[in-house]
């Protein structure tokens, strides 16, 4: 049974600021248009993981769904290490919403307890034909009963800011190989901070290749280096959203 480096994450924690990466929003509660989320408690696992915090990478994929370039209708999307689900639970709320959502995290009491707060809470914005399930997970183990839920495997795979666990990548791999179905348009969507050393990046990429991935970094043009969501952030103004463009480093599918 796989498990995670968790002194090595304690160690990350501490050292994520210094590296540029404070989360952006660290409010009690979030709110991106008609979506109400909340954030782990910071206390225990949901702290050394970094549970307890909403960070760029969860902004830019949900600026993606937000214009569309994300176009996952009719999709089984998973997302693993989800937090507070902010790109998931967007996703559910599109006009041409995928047909399934699974959210996942670390299956702990208050990270799992408060990732099922946010689906509750958030169930009755979602589309109609759109099914939101909440399910917790360790990355490497066995999957069963998350392939129960889409007996072919899942259409799309979220990692949000997950490739800084560098002892993590090896079972993060595994999870995305068992979790994928087997479809050549099956696809990883992928948001790394700046924070995450390109050494790290490279890390997941080469291991990920090694199990037959295939990744495409998306760049983003200098014209769009600003906020082009249009649903309101209370907790941002626009000048802060502008300034989270510059904290995207990478986006792979």
């Amino acid at each position: 049974m796989a498990s995670r480096d968790f002194e090595s994450e304690d160690i990350l924690s501490e050292a994520l600021e210094f590296l540029g990466g404070k989360p952006i929003i660290d409010d009690t509660i979030i709110r991106y248009g008609p979506l109400v989320l909340t954030l782990a408690p910071k206390e225990g696992k949901a702290n050394t993981l970094l549970a307890d915090h909403l960070f760029s990478p969860a902004l830019f994929l949900a600026e993606r769904i937000e214009r569309g370039l994300l176009t996952l209708g009719g999709a089984t999307v998973i997302e693993l290490g989800a937090g507070g689900a902010l790109p998931s639970l967007l996703l559910s709320i599109q006009p041409n919403p995928p047909i399934l959502i699974v959210v996942t995290d670390y299956p702990d009491e208050g990270i799992l307890g408060n990732l099922k707060q946010n689906v509750e809470r958030n169930r009755s914005s979602a589309t109609d034909g759109c099914r939101i399930e909440c399910r917790g997970y360790e990355w490497g183990t066995d999957p069963s009963d998350l392939l129960l839920l889409s007996k072919t495997g899942y259409d799309v795979v979220i990692l949000s800011d997950l490739l800084h666990f560098l002892a993590s990548h090896d079972v993060l791999v595994s999870s995305i190989g068992a979790l994928l179905a087997r479809k050549r348009d099956a696809k990883v969507y992928v948001g790394a901070g700046k924070y995450t050393h390109i050494d790290v990046c490279d890390n997941f990429l080469e291991k990920g290749r090694k199990a037959g991935l295939v990744f495409q970094e998306i760049g983003v043009p200098s014209e769009e280096m600003k906020w082009m969501g249009q649903l309101e952030i209370p907790s941002l103004d626009a000048e802060a959203l502008a300034l989270q463009c510059l904290q995207w480093a990478k986006h792979l599918s």
